[in-house]
């Protein structure tokens, strides 16, 4: 079956920076573009970054110049180096695939949770 399993969440302090990992199994990564959202308590789940099939790749206004998506299709990885944390940053981070070419499909990760904390 198919799985997304986040992982590199933890407890950093502003100005720090984590690397989130989202790895994929049971699909043909290569066909689906994979976005990272993150939602904090009380907040809805929100977009942060995205990155196509192709390699394209966009930002939520939050995220520029801070976070950096990337992908590595031989590992079925997706990447979300981010930088210059804030407390703002504070959320569970969830990388969700969705299927770009050849039918559809939608998953979901568990999330990891990031806290950005002094």
């Amino acid at each position: 079956q198919v799985q997304l399993v986040e992982s590199g969440g933890g407890l950093v302090q502003p100005g720090g920076s984590l690397r989130l990992s989202c790895a994929a199994s049971g699909l043909t990564f290569s066909l689906y573009g994979v976005n990272w959202y993150r939602q904090s308590p009380g907040k809805e789940r929100e977009l942060v970054a995205s990155t196509s099939r192709s390699g394209g790749t966009y930002y939520a206004d939050s995220a520029k110049g801070r976070f950096s998506i990337s992908r590595d299709n031989a590992k079925a990885t997706v990447y979300l180096q981010m930088n210059s944390l804030k407390p703002e940053d504070t959320a569970v981070y969830y990388c969700n695939a969705v299927k770009e070419l050849g039918g559809t499909g939608m998953y979901w990760g568990q999330g990891t949770q990031v806290t950005v904390s002094s």
